[in-house]
């Protein structure tokens, strides 16, 4: 019941639901989807035919946040903002990095409701009704993920968002997360100094300052893996510089360290590293 439907069935169901003329209404969005990106051709155009024909029974609007994008991404959005009035542009090029671009793009955004998705995946049908029903319970939600439909795995079980994994608080990916606005306003959304790990910084920042954390099991987003050996090396090696800062400042709050997994992760890099070497540069002394 919960196959992702191919791209095209989904481009003919946002036509046929007539999504391209927007929402007959002035009244101010109840939630924002926010979207950073960086070069996200083709595949934001994916996420913008997902998110369109989204069925959501409150005002809603999308912003995509581009970060500085040098390809198609602009002109991609411009046809999105063209032919739904609910998709916005929101230049975030001042400040690199996906944290900045969201916090961005949540200054430009008018909801009450927060949901933060990215641009190469693909959100499911119902991701943001469940999403703008979980947050009438709790202020930050966690989704969860299909790691397969993207990436030639099209029955693998979904894979809730949240954690422990990293020895503390339960946390969700800002690939699949929602929140309260007045929650993250609270604790002044993502750390922007951060190389990594900036949505496992706010949910831990969000549960101790006392706001409500919950797992989304229906808000699911089909997520692609990330191509190449070059962009899986960079993307390991930021999460695994991500762990020690956490933990230096979590310790006086419990956090504890999670020697066990520090040590896998070495261990996949050592492993993986022969088959990513023709991917990465040569430094020449």
């Amino acid at each position: 019941s919960h196959a992702v439907p191919t791209l095209d069935r989904l481009t003919t169901d946002v036509e046929d639901m007539g999504v391209a003329h927007g929402q007959d209404t002035d009244d101010p969005p109840l939630i924002s989807v926010v979207v950073p990106v960086l070069n996200g051709m083709p595949w934001l155009h994916d996420q913008l035919v997902a998110l369109c024909g989204q069925q959501v029974p409150v005002t809603w609007e999308v912003l995509v946040a581009d970060n500085g994008s040098e390809d198609d991404t602009r002109s991609c959005v411009a046809r999105w903002t063209e032919r739904d009035s609910r998709v916005r542009m929101v230049d975030a090029s001042a400040c690199p990095g996906a944290a900045a671009a969201r916090n961005i793009g949540v200054r430009s955004a008018r909801g009450s409701l927060l949901a933060f998705c990215d641009a190469d995946d693909v959100v499911r049908p119902g991701w943001l009704a469940s999403m703008s029903a979980t947050l009438t319970s709790c202020d930050v939600a966690a989704g969860t993920f299909d790691f397969g439909a993207l990436n030639g795995v099209p029955n693998s079980p979904p894979t809730p968002a949240a954690t422990r994994q990293l020895g503390f608080l339960p946390f969700g990916l800002s690939a699949n997360l929602a929140v309260r606005r007045d929650a993250f306003d609270a604790v002044d959304g993502f750390a922007e100094e951060l190389p990594a790990g900036e949505d496992v910084d706010l949910c831990w920042r969000l549960q101790l300052a006392g706001y409500r954390f919950t797992l989304d099991t229906d808000a699911i987003v089909a997520k692609r893996e990330r191509e190449g050996g070059r962009a899986t090396f960079r993307a390991a090696w930021a999460y695994g510089r991500c762990g020690p800062r956490l933990y230096l400042r979590y310790r006086a709050q419990g956090m504890r360290r999670d020697l066990r997994g520090a040590a896998k992760a070495w261990v996949w890099l050592v492993v993986t590293i022969p088959g990513l070497a023709p991917a990465l540069p040569l430094h020449q002394s």
